[in-house]
């Protein structure tokens, strides 16, 4: 599969979604609330962690699939830095690498 290109296969249908309409309000979040009948607040999260679910599937330097998994569930929102944490620390010390960042930004 074309590297450039492997990101964007793994972004969700909603994912793609916002993406499609975000490019149609020409780059709006103004526009895009109100098509979403949301606040320009709540627009400016989910395209936060979209731009960082991003970033996580694009990053060649990740190469467990479980560390990319827990890495986008924590853009997403769907869990805490504690927990992250926690998990990665697990995965690595199974993968007997316990001894590598485990940090979000990593």
């Amino acid at each position: 599969m074309d590297q450039t290109r492997k990101w964007v296969e793994r972004l969700s249908d909603e994912d793609l979604m916002f993406v499609k309409r975000f490019v149609l309000a020409s780059g709006s979040l103004k526009a895009l609330a109100e098509g979403y009948s949301i606040s320009y607040p709540t627009v400016r999260l989910r395209l936060d962690r979209l731009i960082a679910k991003i970033r996580i599937l694009d990053d060649l330097q990740i190469v467990s699939e479980f560390e990319r998994s827990l890495r986008t569930l924590y853009a997403e929102g769907k869990i805490d830095m504690q927990t992250l944490k926690a998990l990665l620390a697990a995965h690595l010390e199974e993968m007997g690498r316990p001894d590598e960042k485990t940090t979000a930004g990593s």
